[in-house]
């Protein structure tokens, strides 16, 4: 009788140590995108903005900076009237739009991406970086 809550004890121990451990490393591990291209074309990363209220604070199209990856991968950002969805936003305002395009690959290459986008606001210098795995095919 004696061994049985012992033996609950210790497996109810266990159970919830596996469960806070897997949590733990779930909120540790993040997703990073992955994106493929062939060489000669070109792909839309992403929307690249500053607003407050809705309302672009740019003083100048954004910066784009790549810190890690293939050379054979170019980034630009393409200046353009985007839309914050992600802050309720309904109206455009002034910034741009991430473009990687993959030339010259002459093997198939996997490489990790990263890159920082510098903008010139009314409220000073800001940055933000991401990270994307790529696949490059010839």
């Amino acid at each position: 009788m004696g061994i049985w809550p012992n033996t609950f004890l210790a497996i109810l121990g266990v159970g919830i140590a596996t469960f806070l451990g897997t949590a733990a490393g779930d909120a540790q591990e993040e997703e990073v995108p992955r994106i493929s291209l062939k060489s000669g074309e070109t792909i839309e990363l992403r929307n690249v903005s500053f607003i407050r209220n809705c309302r672009s604070i740019l003083k100048e199209t954004p910066v784009i900076e790549v810190l890690e990856g293939p050379e054979e991968l170019t980034l630009t950002i393409k200046p353009a009237m985007v839309v914050r969805r992600s802050d309720n936003c309904s109206n455009p305002v002034a910034g741009g739009i991430v473009v990687a395009t993959a030339k010259d690959v002459k093997a198939p290459k996997e490489a990790r991406l990263t890159y920082r986008v510098k903008y010139k606001t009314l409220e000073g210098d800001r940055q933000i970086a991401r990270v994307y795995l790529v696949s490059l095919f010839p």
